[in-house]
């Protein structure tokens, strides 16, 4: 018996199954030695309103053995169905195009209003990168309290860049908002699980990545720069020094006291950005309660998936133009590993999580050293559940 047959003849089995009590005796086809799928039965090209893809493993059929106990299966789509069930998880496989994807008219919308905030970012990375801050100025200034010049020299040099600290804490408000349209629409009901999503709205799914890489690279200029804080506390016991002597201070009037607390609470965190993005996620899934957790938390996972699945096969990883868009890929992977961390009530590193963990650090550590370190380091240190007793030692000592 060929094996198309085969297969075709455990689908007899199990029809004439779904007709009776089906009895956790009844004889499933998936707990019976599975033959290979005929390439045929892999994957199929199938025409979707215009869009052509591939049928192929998704979230759905992973759940495969719940559903199949409520309905039979009559055609060739429910055939597949039944040949794609499994036990094992199987990850998304298809090409996510980060560095071509353009909106559909369905996408374009949202596409225009996120592409706003992302025009800014790299100007902000830019100015990040460039920010010197004040330091010399201010050791002067401290170590002279009496020169009276030189606290004005010192003062002059701190204000303009509070403003830039200001504009880059206001920026990450507009990229939290951006984040709450993207989540909308790639957990929304318009398809069935978060495969479909990613696949069919992939210039949607380049920015949710977009904001991703712009977080874990704004975090990582911010911990390399001191500088950032120290301004910024000087500024504010200036300030406060200035008061209680009733002195006029320029600059008061751009950050007033309540958006100072504000701002010093953001930078005080090691990773102000990436806190932003969770603390928005979360809120995003208690504002929409209608929505299951596991929309979200699977569009995560999906994407970490994705991506881990583009930089591990050859014949992907062939198709991006550039070795930029391999560092795009990995630092877009740990982004959303790490979000997913925070969000899922179990986090990343847990047996029950949906993102193999194994396999993302393995695609991390087969590239040269000193182009993840970071990377690494942030899946060390950023991570929520890693040092709970749940996760794998396994995985714990391949990030030691």
């Amino acid at each position: 018996m060929d094996t198309a047959s085969c297969w075709l003849g455990r689908l007899s089995q199990w029809e004439s199954c779904a007709g009776s009590s089906l009895s956790e005796s009844a004889p499933w086809p998936w707990r019976q030695p599975s033959p290979p799928f005929p390439p045929s039965l892999r994957a199929r090209d199938v025409s979707a309103g215009g869009f052509k893809t591939t049928t192929r493993l998704s979230s759905a059929s992973r759940r495969c053995p719940g559903h199949a106990r409520t309905a039979g299966y009559h055609n060739m789509g429910n055939l597949l169905k039944v040949l794609t069930c499994t036990d094992l998880e199987q990850e998304p496989n298809f090409f996510l195009d980060f560095e071509n994807a353009q909106p559909t008219e369905a996408e374009r919308e949202i596409w225009e209003e996120v592409d706003v905030v992302l025009k800014d970012a790299k100007a902000i990375l830019d100015e990040l990168q460039a920010y010197k801050g004040a330091g010399p100025d201010i050791r002067e200034a401290i170590q002279n309290p009496n020169d009276e010049a030189l606290q004005e020299k010192a003062w002059a040099a701190v204000v303009p860049l509070v403003g830039k600290l200001k504009k880059f804490y206001e920026f990450s408000q507009r990229l939290e908002a951006a984040l709450h349209s993207l989540l909308g629409a790639l957990t929304s009901e318009t398809y069935s699980d978060p495969t479909q999503h990613l696949e069919r709205e992939q210039a949607l799914a380049r920015q949710f990545a977009e904001i991703l890489h712009f977080t874990l690279r704004f975090d990582e200029l911010k911990m390399t720069n001191p500088a950032i804080q120290n301004d910024f506390s000087y500024y504010r016991r200036t300030l406060s020094r200035m008061r209680i002597n009733n002195v006029p201070a320029e600059g008061e009037n751009e950050v007033n006291n309540e958006l100072a607390n504000r701002i010093s609470l953001f930078y005080a965190d090691a990773t102000p950005m990436l806190k932003t993005l969770s603390d928005g996620t979360t809120k995003f899934v208690s504002e929409n309660k209608n929505l299951p957790i596991e929309n979200t938390t699977d569009c995560l996972s999906t994407m970490a998936s994705v991506c881990k699945v583009m930089l591990e096969t050859p014949e992907y990883r062939s198709r991006f133009t550039s070795e930029d868009t391999v560092s795009f890929c990995l630092r877009v992977m740990v982004g959303v590993i790490i979000l997913y961390d925070y969000v899922h009530p179990v986090g990343a590193f847990a047996k029950s999580s949906k993102i193999d963990m194994k396999g993302c650090i393995k695609v991390l550590k087969d590239q040269p050293p000193n182009s993840v370190e970071g990377l690494l380091n942030a899946l060390r240190y950023t991570t929520k559940h890693l040092n709970d007793e749940s996760t794998n030692k396994t995985i714990k000592s391949m990030l030691q």
